[in-house]
């Protein structure tokens, strides 16, 4: 079988990863196609990927609007030199509008709900993979599984941490260690979006400074005055790196839901939040959401100097990882058997979803 898979953001690397080493093991042929945003290429040649970057992405409206003629051409073409039997995705209009035209099945993940990509991509795609939690999403595409998209590559038979990230970050074991995520706010979603002030920037670091050692992991070149709490590693290595942080603090749902699956305490920040990171407090109280007026943003911060004030937090919050891993499955698995199954596999989930509870 050949697929194609696009990607749109370094997540989408790490959905996709594992799930396309076993697939080239039992001796499928995988392509990827990207954009030059932040990571995405790094981590495609990190772990030995084919790829096509159709070069980088644009910041303003207008040039947002352009990318989809320009990369959505590009892919077409890609996808017609390469002649795939399935393109994937992580919500890629582009992908979807080239399965149409060569007329493959587009499958896609979607955990955001940012319904002004859904609406371009849903009708050009035959099945969309989500998560079981309660969304927004309501169609006959639709293909709930007992899993996160981060437990495709953070589910403990999928990932063990490397304890010498320790040394790279120059922590000594046992110390306690904050890591602060900013976004640079350039993506369509996050139009009207400001994040935290520059000022609550500041006080955050100071806060947290008195308890713990403060990195920043940054999508956006960092102002002159943070520079020295630069996350000191390389890119690949940032799940080690939260592996073993006390704290994930920030702009980044990701992130802080890429925590949530290690056991890592996170506090998010995003008007509105997220129906997953929503999720992950109702259910297992692991993470906690502020909207980004200035009031909440000053809570957030408490929120994370009582997190680190906490005796006991790492035993507790591996705890509730804990419920959540039992009540979850190994969604890299649940990928090779899907897919390597398809379209079958969809009559299975839909008639009996149950079956996939044997990818624990």
């Amino acid at each position: 079988m050949k697929i194609l898979i696009d990607i749109g953001h370094p997540a989408h690397v790490h959905l996709f990863r594992l799930f396309a080493k076993e697939m080239q093991k039992k001796g499928h042929i995988i392509l990827f196609t990207c954009r030059d945003k932040e990571f995405e290429i790094y981590l495609l040649e990190q772990n030995g990927f084919a790829h096509v970057s159709f070069g980088k992405k644009y910041k303003s409206v207008l040039g947002k609007i352009w990318g989809i003629i320009e990369f959505g051409f590009k892919e077409l073409c890609t996808a017609i030199k390469f002649k795939p039997d399935l393109i994937l995705s992580h919500g890629s209009i582009y992908a979807a509008h080239a399965a149409f035209l060569i007329r493959k099945p587009h499958v896609s993940f979607e955990d955001t709900y940012n319904f002004e990509q859904i609406r371009l991509y849903k009708p050009f795609t035959k099945h969309i993979l989500t998560a079981d939690y309660k969304h927004p999403l309501k169609s006959k595409k639709v293909i709930k599984y007992a899993a996160y998209h981060e437990l495709a590559y953070l589910h403990p038979n999928r990932f063990k941490p490397d304890k010498t990230v320790l040394q790279e970050l120059g922590v000594k074991e046992n110390e306690r260690y904050v890591i602060i995520r900013f976004v640079s706010w350039n993506a369509s979603h996050d139009i009207g979006h400001t994040g935290i002030s520059f000022a609550n920037k500041q006080n955050a670091i100071k806060e947290f400074s008195k308890l713990a050692k403060v990195f920043i992991s940054s999508e956006g070149k960092l102002p002159t005055e943070f520079e020295k709490y630069h996350l000191p590693i390389k890119p690949h290595r940032i799940h080690d790196a939260m592996a073993y942080a006390s704290l994930i603090f920030g702009e980044s749902s990701t992130m802080v839901e890429e925590g949530a699956m290690l056991g890592i305490p996170g506090v998010y920040l995003f008007n509105e939040s997220t129906f997953y990171t929503k999720h992950l407090e109702k259910k297992y109280k692991i993470i906690f959401n502020y909207s980004e007026s200035n009031e909440e943003q000053q809570y957030a911060i408490k929120k994370g100097v009582e997190l680190l004030q906490q005796e006991n937090l790492q035993i507790e919050w591996q705890s509730k990882r804990k419920k959540l891993l039992d009540d979850k499955i190994d969604l890299t698995a649940l990928m090779v058997w899907f897919f390597e199954n398809y379209p079958e596999s969809t009559r299975i989930m839909k008639e009996n979803p149950i079956y996939q509870y044997r990818f624990k």
